[in-house]
C-alpha cells in the first residue's frame, strides 16, 4: 500500500488593520529608519489595537480562510494545533476557543510553545497525525499577538515584532506531494536568552514584577542573532543533503522572517538566489509563529504543484528545524 502524505490544501491569514512604521516608533523610542532598516530589514508592522480582541481573533480569521480556501467545512477537521507565545489565556487553550468559534465540533485542539519556530513544529506534528491515518484533516495556525509583551520603551525589541496569524490545512494525500520530510532540534535555553520573565510557575505575577516590566519579552540580541544565523542554515543545508537536494532542485525557501541578515546568510549557505526566497519582513516584521504561513499565502499565486519548497525558522527555547514539502495545490 502507498504511503501516506500530509498535504498543504489551504492556506488564510489575518493581518491587523493598524500600521505601526519606522517613523512612528521614533516618537517612542530612540531610533530612526535607517537604523531599523539597515539591521533589520524592517519598516513597519502591523499591531492589534483593539483592547477586546487577541490571539484568539486572529487565528479564528486565519483558520476561515484556509478552510474556505480548502473547501472544506470546518466540521470536517479532525485537530486544530495553535502554534504561539500569546495565549489569550495559559489556560483553556487558545485552540480550543478557535474550535468553538469556527464551530469545529469533531476536532480536539491544543496550542503548541515553540516561539518562532512553532508553525513548523506544529505543521510535522500534524503531518505525522496525517500519516498515521488516525487523521484526516489537521488545521495548523500560527498566531502571535507580540505587542502585547513588547516594551514600546526598549528599542532593543519593540522595533521587532509585530502581529499576525497565518493558517493552513493539511489532508492526506497518496501522491508524490506534501510533507517528505523534516528536521528539528532544541538546546535548553537556561541562560534565557530570549524569554519573558514572568507570567510563569517560576516567576508568577505580583506588583513586583509589574513595577519591574517582567512580563515584557527580553533578548540578549546578539548572542539570539549569532544562533540563529547558523541554526538557520545549517538545518536547511542538513535537510537538503537528507534528500539529495541541490539548489536547482528548490523552487522556494520559506525562511522565519527575523532579521533579512539571517535570511541572507541561509540563502547563501543553500546556494540559492534571492530570486527564489520569500521575504516579506519589511511590511510584517517578526510575527512569530505566523511569519511562514503569512510567506505561503503572500505567494500562493506563485506555487505551482510539484514546486520543491523548504521551510526553515529559528525561535526562543531555543529551537529551530525545517520541513521539505513538495506543493500540492
Amino acid at each position: 500500500m502507498a504511503s501516506i502524505r500530509a498535504k498543504i490544501t489551504g492556506v488564510g491569514h489575518y493581518l491587523p488593520e493598524y500600521v505601526l512604521t519606522n517613523k512612528e516608533l521614533e516618537e517612542y523610542v530612540e531610533t530612526n529608519d535607517e537604523w531599523i532598516k539597515s539591521r533589520t530589514g524592517i519598516s513597519e508592522r502591523r499591531l492589534l489595537k483593539d483592547p477586546d480582541k487577541a490571539t484568539s481573533f486572529m487565528g479564528e480569521k486565519a483558520a476561515i480562510e484556509a478552510l474556505e480556501d480548502a473547501g472544506v467545512d470546518a466540521s470536517e477537521v479532525d485537530a486544530i494545533i495553535l502554534a504561539t507565545v500569546t495565549p489569550d489565556y495559559l489556560f483553556p487553550a487558545t485552540a480550543a476557543l478557535v474550535q468553538k468559534r469556527i464551530g469545529a465540533t469533531k476536532a480536539f485542539a491544543f496550542d503548541l510553545s515553540a516561539a518562532c519556530s512553532g508553525f513548523l513544529y506544529a505543521l510535522s506534528t500534524g503531518g505525522t497525525m496525517i500519516e498515521s491515518g488516525r487523521a484526516k484533516k489537521v488545521l495548523i495556525i500560527g498566531a502571535d499577538k507580540m505587542s502585547s509583551i513588547l516594551d514600546f520603551t526598549d528599542r532593543t525589541t519593540c522595533i521587532l515584532f509585530g502581529d499576525a496569524a497565518g493558517a493552513v490545512l493539511l489532508e492526506a494525500s497518496d501522491e508524490d506531494d506534501g510533507i517528505v520530510d523534516y528536521v528539528h532540534h532544541t538546546e535548553g535555553d537556561e541562560a534565557c536568552m530570549l524569554y519573558q520573565p514572568a507570567g510563569g510557575s517560576k516567576n508568577p505575577a505580583t506588583i513586583e514584577t509589574v513595577n519591574n516590566k517582567e512580563h515584557y519579552l527580553r533578548q540578549d540580541g546578539k548572542s539570539v542573532f549569532k544562533k540563529a544565523t547558523e541554526g538557520m542554515a545549517d538545518v536547511s543545508l542538513e535537510i537538503m543533503e537528507r534528500n539529495g537536494l541541490k539548489a536547482e532542485d528548490i523552487a522556494w525557501l520559506v525562511p522565519h522572517q527575523a532579521n533579512l541578515r539571517i535570511i541572507d546568510a541561509t540563502a547563501r549557505r543553500m546556494g540559492l538566489d534571492k530570486e527564489k526566497v520569500m521575504i516579506n519582513i519589511s511590511h510584517y516584521g517578526n510575527t512569530t509563529a505566523a511569519t511562514i504561513p503569512l510567506c505561503l499565502y503572500d505567494w500562493k499565486d506563485k506555487l505551482k504543484k510539484g514546486d520543491n519548497i523548504i521551510l526553515s525558522a529559528f525561535g526562543g527555547g531555543l529551537t529551530w528545524g525545517a520541513i521539505y514539502l513538495k506543493w500540492a495545490k
